[in-house]
């Protein structure tokens, strides 16, 4: 059985991530999508909200499990039992980034592969900093996020 780990820190989910999901279900037997804690990053929702989210959104695809890792992306994978790390690549942006974290991953583990998957391109500019400051003023995001998201923003903001 092929599993693998989507991690993210996912502060909110968005469509974009959802496609991405999409894509690595139909690709693998199992998909451990994780948010993970960044000590770097001043998320809106808690960690619990985030996983809450998740689980609402994502409770319709009976190969996905959500959970949470405080630590190295590799170690989680290697403890779930993972064969490789999604990662979604939006525009040439992402690549540098994402490609310094893949090398880094390989020499921490040679086992466990990256693997890059494009969205749609109608997702191509989305990303949660964007939905945030959409939802801080006041703009519709219920085109970029999942209804459960569009709610809390809505809670978060007013």
């Amino acid at each position: 059985m092929k599993r693998v780990i989507y991690p993210g820190t996912f502060d909110p989910v968005t469509n974009g991530h959802i496609d991405i999901i999409k894509r690595a279900v139909d690709l693998f037997d199992e998909l451990v999508v994780t948010v993970a804690k960044n000590p770097t990053k001043n998320c809106l929702f808690s960690t619990e909200d985030r996983l809450t989210m998740l689980k609402e959104s994502l409770k319709d695809y009976p190969k996905v499990s959500i959970d949470s890792h405080d630590g190295l992306v590799v170690e989680h994978a290697k403890e779930v039992g993972a064969m490789g790390i999604i990662r979604g690549l939006r525009a040439i942006s992402d690549f540098e980034y994402e490609f310094q974290m893949a090398l880094m991953n390989r020499k921490l583990d040679e086992d466990i592969r990256t693997i890059f998957l494009m969205p749609h391109e109608r997702y191509t500019y989305l990303n949660s900093t964007i939905v945030r400051n959409l939802a801080q003023f006041k703009g519709d995001v219920s085109d970029f996020v999942p209804p459960i998201v569009a709610k809390k923003l809505k809670e978060k903001y007013g």
